[in-house]
């Protein structure tokens, strides 16, 4: 465990997710005296050369409180919340930081962001330049004209992320940091709910994300917009891209400053792997519109030779997709396993799955892959 927590006060580069309740008193007021608790313990974190990303919930709340609306009642006035509250949360970040001598940047992220190769990769270049010039990005999902609620209307359809647990996790992928601080209103990852049981016990250190750990998830804590569900698929975003996790509780006295000095709060998630940056992409940072459902012969293939998915494996084709779109492979049993990049477009596939790749040149009239996903656009799951 010393070794552990060893590695988290060696990370260089960190990002530190701010939830909704954690940002919040018991007022739903603004928690000024937190924040700017957090903003003194990483500003002496940069002092001590670390490069910080913070990623901060709150804005529809304290819009919502500003107003005096309910920002359930609907995605127009979620997002006109959203619009006033976003100032008001940035212009605490700036002013607080300045009093340190360190510049903050405001990003408001969507899903396209992500999902789109060429902003991708500009987003990327354009954190590290700021990065490197000594600002702090500040970053939080812009709401007030994000497409998430398109999930509504389409079966298949699966936005890259709905909430800023899974959006620090990207982030942090993206950027290739060393550490993934999740500031909860919660100790950490428990055997039960703490809430509802008191003799849950925490688990200091979980190795890997398993299908056990996944069952101790609870839904959404009241105001916020995720829960340990969506904490728990962040920590396997950042593990599989070689980076360490941290789930603590963001109410408890400096608790970045304790974080650092090696006390043992919350749970720490160790790497399992370091995933190229592409297939970090295509696992997780794209949104998918549709799905290919393959044979038992072709799931084998895949998750065990790791060869390409080729038209006789797959056993049909559902959603919509052009040429070069990210899209979700299930096995027979509907289980999603993999995701890829499509070499054909939706009507083209239909036409050629269940046949063989000979036969594509005479099916379709021209023939760009005999695989309809070659191996190096498959990433597993």
């Amino acid at each position: 465990m010393e070794n552990i927590r060893e590695s988290l006060i060696n990370a260089k580069r960190i990002v530190f997710k701010f939830g909704t309740n954690v940002l919040r008193n018991d007022d739903k007021e603004i928690s000024l005296s937190r924040i700017y608790t957090f903003i003194e313990d990483i500003s002496k974190l940069k002092k001590q050369g670390k490069e910080v990303i913070i990623v901060t919930s709150g804005a529809v709340g304290l819009g919502a409180k500003r107003l005096k609306v309910d920002s359930n009642e609907s995605m127009s006035v979620k997002q006109a919340c959203a619009a006033v509250g976003q100032s008001r949360l940035m212009s605490v970040y700036e002013d607080g930081f300045d009093k340190y001598g360190y510049t903050t940047a405001q990003i408001l992220l969507t899903e396209d962001d992500f999902t789109q190769r060429i902003k991708y990769l500009s987003l990327h270049d354009t954190l590290n330049t700021l990065i490197s010039l000594g600002a702090i990005p500040v970053i939080n999902q812009n709401d007030t004209v994000s497409t998430e609620e398109l999930a509504l209307y389409k079966d298949v359809f699966n936005v890259s992320f709905s909430d800023n647990d899974k959006l620090s996790a990207l982030v942090a992928s993206e950027l290739d940091a060393d550490l993934l601080v999740v500031l909860s209103d919660i100790d950490g990852l428990f055997d039960d709910n703490p809430k509802e049981n008191p003799n849950a016990k925490k688990i200091d250190v979980v190795k890997e994300v398993t299908e056990e750990f996944e069952n101790f998830a609870q839904n959404a804590s009241k105001g916020g917009r995720g829960g340990m569900k969506t904490k728990l698929e962040a920590m396997k975003v950042i593990t599989r891209s070689g980076g360490t996790g941290l789930i603590a509780n963001g109410k408890e006295p400096h608790i970045i400053k304790r974080i650092f000095e090696k006390e043992e709060v919350g749970t720490v998630f160790l790497p399992t792997e370091n995933l190229p940056n592409k297939k970090r992409w295509i696992a997780y940072a794209t949104n998918i519109q549709a799905r290919l459902t393959v044979n038992d012969g072709a799931k084998k293939a895949l998750s065990e030779k790791f060869t390409s998915l080729l038209p006789i494996g797959v056993l049909k084709i559902e959603g919509d997709c052009q040429k070069g779109d990210i899209v979700s492979i299930l096995d027979a049993e509907g289980n999603e396993f993999a995701r890829g990049m499509i070499n054909y477009n939706y009507s083209d596939c239909e036409k050629i799955i269940g046949e063989h790749s000979d036969n594509i040149l005479d099916i379709l009239g021209y023939k760009n892959y005999d695989a309809i996903i070659t191996r190096d656009n498959i990433a597993l799951l």
